[in-house]
């Protein structure tokens, strides 16, 4: 069964402009705001880990789909090697530098 072009079309710009009335109403709630509240602060500060999480997560630990949480696994492993250097070092760049040379060398080597 496929749609047809114009439902697909609506469907896009119901989407967008759903998106940005969401986007928006932030915007608007917090021009009328003399400062943000520290309840709402404190829990932003957790959306770019918990992003971050949801983005390389199954990036790791899915192959194929399929879970794959084991030593065979080479993306968990440099995943681990990074995490541990992110932990040690709390430097972004020396995490990402390691990380992308852990894989690497996990992927050619072994």
């Amino acid at each position: 069964m496929t749609a047809a072009t114009g439902d697909v079309w609506l469907a896009i710009v119901a989407i967008g402009v759903g998106t940005f009335l969401i986007r928006f109403s932030f915007i608007y709630l917090f021009e009328y705001l003399s400062e943000v509240p520290e309840g709402v602060e404190r829990a932003l500060r957790f959306v770019p880990p918990a992003v971050l999480a949801a983005l390389v997560v199954p990036a790791v630990v899915v192959l194929d789909g399929t879970p794959a949480v084991s030593f065979g696994n080479k993306r968990l492993l440099a995943a681990v090697i990074a995490a541990v250097v992110a932990w040690r070092t709390e430097s972004i760049l020396a995490t990402i530098v390691v990380g992308l040379v852990a894989f690497v060398t996990l992927q050619t080597v072994v």
